[in-house]
């Protein structure tokens, strides 16, 4: 029986090649934005990502600053 099953399952080639067509065709309904849009929100991550480090190394060194007093 497994030898019948394994004869109706499709050549590894063929399923690599169904699968990279059927990937294609979804890229090509994907709505890519424009290259000005992409800076603009590279721009909004990278400063909220800054924000957010500041904060943490700040609390860090608040906590730091209390361990120091207590030792």
């Amino acid at each position: 029986m497994a030898a019948q099953a394994k004869a109706k399952k499709p050549n590894l080639f063929k399923r690599l090649g169904a699968f990279f067509v059927k990937s294609w065709s979804e890229l090509k309904k994907v709505s890519w934005p424009n290259f000005k849009t992409v800076l603009k929100n590279t721009g909004i991550v990278l400063l909220v990502v800054l924000f957010f480090a500041v904060i943490i190394f700040g609390v860090d060194a608040l906590f730091a600053f209390l361990v120091s007093l207590m030792s």
